[in-house]
């Protein structure tokens, strides 16, 4: 069994998610990293090679207490999501960075969601919701 430390797992995961993500002028690709203590987000356009816009804990005017939480990281979602609206942007491809669609990383996208970014973007429903929803349309059915 080949053993790898967690970091290598990740940039496995990064470099397969990256090569089906690509961020392009219209939807660029709102790339997030994660350290112990901090966490950043950067608006990428692929095709042109260039940064439109990020966030980060480690800015003055974002620094508030620690940078390693979720409160931090939905303070990072709400600011990138004004920067790029600012920028004129939209709609987003969102690349995790090889993270774990859970805790910080899911509550900076969901900040930005509700920020304004892809608007048009359906909500996954929770668990309850999606079981609450199926037993609605089975009482109808019988009615």
């Amino acid at each position: 069994m080949a053993q790898r430390n967690r970091a290598a797992v990740r940039s496995a995961v990064h470099k397969r998610i990256r090569r089906k993500v690509r961020g392009s002028t219209e939807r660029p690709r709102l790339a997030v990293y994660r350290s112990l203590n901090h966490i950043y987000a950067q608006l990428i356009d692929d095709e042109l090679g260039k940064t439109l816009a990020s966030a980060s804990t480690t800015e003055k005017d974002l620094r508030d207490g620690k940078g390693g939480n979720i409160e931090a990281a939905q303070r990072i979602g709400r600011t990138i999501a004004e920067r790029a609206l600012a920028a004129g942007i939209e709609s987003v491809v969102f690349d995790r960075g090889g993270y774990l669609y859970h805790g910080r990383v899911k509550a900076l996208t969901d900040a930005a969601r509700e920020a304004g970014l892809n608007k048009d973007e359906a909500a996954v429903p929770a668990e309850g919701e999606a079981s609450a929803a199926e037993g609605n349309e089975e009482e109808n059915r019988e009615q």
